[in-house]
């Protein structure tokens, strides 16, 4: 295994990590920013998609670093380039859902919303 897949395997999953669920300040500081300025970008023209943009904005920064991660990690320490299965994607997909529940009370509770609303009351 050459030096150059070691690098390429851990730059893909020090990005994934730090885009993935698994520690609650890179999903305070990375994933959520991502997805509230993709929720505020969506809603701009139609303020009624910020709820859905943010919670599919967070939902594909969680997916895109699991596999990231996956990837990354399996290129440093596989000599040959394995699949990434259904079951790899499921497993993803089931953290990413549990993350979006303290997303959705967020939301529910009125801390996260629109980017008007927080300079202006309606």
């Amino acid at each position: 295994m050459g030096w150059k897949q070691k690098v390429s395997g851990g730059l893909l999953a020090g990005i994934g990590f730090m885009l993935s669920p698994l520690s609650w300040w890179n999903d305070l500081v990375v994933n959520l920013p991502l997805a509230l300025a993709f929720a505020w970008v969506v809603s701009f023209g139609h303020k009624p998609l910020f709820e859905p943009a943010l919670v599919v904005g967070y939902w594909l920064t969680n997916v895109l670093g699991l596999v990231l991660m996956h990837k990354g990690t399996r290129k440093i320490v596989s000599e040959q380039a394995r699949k990434y299965t259904w079951q790899n994607l499921v497993m993803d997909l089931g953290i990413s859902l549990a993350y979006t529940g303290l997303i959705l009370l967020l939301l529910k509770f009125g801390i996260l919303k629109p980017l008007k609303s927080y300079f202006h009351t309606e």
